[in-house]
């Protein structure tokens, strides 16, 4: 944890104490606030957020096991020590079994009191870890948002399995909200890195004067404020994968640090002049144009092409619809069991508009409207009524199906295929009349185009 980023608050109404306290703490690059009664240290908790509480067990105003009370409502995760004297032992140890981290009888050992504030702090970190930790867990539950039988999605599974093994570098390319960290997260899970770490850099929410000590980190005294040495996302990943999200948005320092990785295979960390190899994976991944961003000279191109060994385009998901019944139908399966609502069906006519849907946000925006509705829909069915308005507006609105002049009479007779099959009726052999063929004409043309998938002659989808 960095000490300079750590609040701490001592409540003892002797300011004598409380001032050496203070200084002691100071010492060790932590931020430290002080009050001299349990009243005036309430009104700082209700204020401000805290890593750590060191307080008396009897104060004017609010008593140490009150302050522990209040704390662990505002701040759960936070810790807290207490300070008593010998009549107060008992009270001190009530207070640990209520969720305090320690107690100190007075007159205090400021040697052993900050190396305990360390280790309380040390482990704050590790518990705001395990959270982190089943938070992601809980959010890789969520069904793949990968599912389904379209040829694109197909092509992306092949390509996934056949370059997990290896360690070449990948660039994953594709519209917000299509899943492009579970691929990367997927390339990960099946490569022989697998036992090694998975982290992950948003390139866009790092400032540049930031970036470089985040990837590479930092030793103590760098640079202003680095009261500490700080271990880089490159030595968290040693040994497993780096995944650089929005790598487009990296500023023009951070591309030729990272292409000087890349080509040399060590790193320097901030303030230091001895290299570090760099054992990892590097798979990175943008929801821009690449080529134009160099084209535009906002991204070098010798990094361009390091990055782009292996492209992995995943399709936006109104190009894919056919995969839109199995998506709702794993979605809805997993938040009625995560909500514990009752079993949701789709009817026919809603399951047609959202397949018509452009979606936006894709899988994401798909993943949230099911959500809604599995908390929305208190019947056993999601009828037409109940979608979205934006949903229900764009079905009121569409069009005739529009071809543009100049395109290819393949890609002509696969979209009116795939327009017949949502728009005009579901059913192979109705839409085959319509079309003026065969339904075995209509079959192999399925094949040929790639829209195979499971047969829409159902009345209903459930989950």
């Amino acid at each position: 944890m960095d000490q300079s980023k750590t609040h701490i608050l001592v409540a003892d109404d002797e300011p004598s104490l409380c001032a050496g306290i203070k200084e002691a703490l100071e010492r060790e690059g932590y931020r430290v606030t002080t009050a001299t009664d349990g009243q005036a240290a309430a009104d700082l908790l209700e204020q401000d957020n805290y890593n750590l509480v060191i307080a008396d067990v009897r104060m004017p105003g609010r008593t140490g096991s009150e302050l522990l009370a209040q704390l662990k409502t505002k701040s759960p995760e936070a810790a807290m020590i207490l300070m008593t004297a010998y009549g107060t032992v008992t009270a001190a140890v009530d207070a640990m079994k209520q969720g305090a981290y320690d107690y100190f009888p007075k007159p205090l050992d400021l040697r052993r009191l900050r190396s305990t504030v360390k280790k309380a702090l040390e482990y704050q970190s590790v518990v705001a870890e395990n959270k982190d930790l089943r938070q992601r867990l809980q959010k890789r539950s969520v069904p793949n948002p990968l599912l389904g039988s379209s040829a694109g999605i197909a092509a992306i599974s092949r390509i996934v399995n056949e370059i997990a093994p290896s360690d070449i570098t990948v660039l994953i390319t594709g519209e917000s909200g299509t899943g492009k960290e579970l691929v990367a997260h997927s390339i990960h899970h099946k490569s022989l890195r697998r036992d090694q770490p998975f982290v992950s850099v948003n390139c866009a929410a790092l400032p540049e004067q930031l970036l470089e000590s985040e990837l590479f980190g930092h030793v103590k005294g760098a640079f202003t404020g680095a009261y500490t040495t700080r271990t880089g996302r490159f030595q968290m990943a040693e040994g497993g994968t780096l995944f650089l999200d929005e790598v487009a948005d990296m500023p023009p320092k951070g591309q030729g640090d990272l292409l000087r990785v890349i080509e040399e295979g060590v790193f320097q960390m901030v303030g230091q002049d001895d290299l570090t190899p760099a054992n990892v994976r590097i798979i990175t991944a943008t929801n821009k144009n690449l080529e134009q961003c160099v084209k535009e000279g906002r991204f070098r191109e010798d990094l361009f092409y390091r990055l782009n060994v292996m492209p992995i385009a995943l399709p936006p998901l109104r190009e894919r619809p056919e995969d839109i019944p199995l998506l709702m139908a794993a979605f809805l399966q997993h938040y009625v069991s995560k909500h514990k609502r009752p079993s949701l069906m789709i009817t026919p006519e809603a399951l047609g508009i959202c397949q018509r849907y452009r979606w936006p946000g894709n899988v994401r925006e798909l993943r949230n409207v099911v959500e809604r509705l599995v908390i929305t829909v208190h019947h056993r069915k999601i009828r037409v009524e109940d979608l979205p308005e934006p949903l229900r507006r764009a079905e009121a609105a569409q069009s005739e199906f529009a071809v543009r002049a100049g395109t290819s009479l393949r890609e002509v007779e696969m979209q009116l295929i795939r327009q017949t099959l949502l728009h005009v009726s579901a059913n192979r052999e109705e839409a085959a009349r319509s079309l003026g063929i065969s339904r075995r004409a209509l079959q192999y043309k399925l094949k040929k185009y790639g829209l195979l998938g499971p047969s829409k002659d159902t009345a209903e989808h459930g989950a």
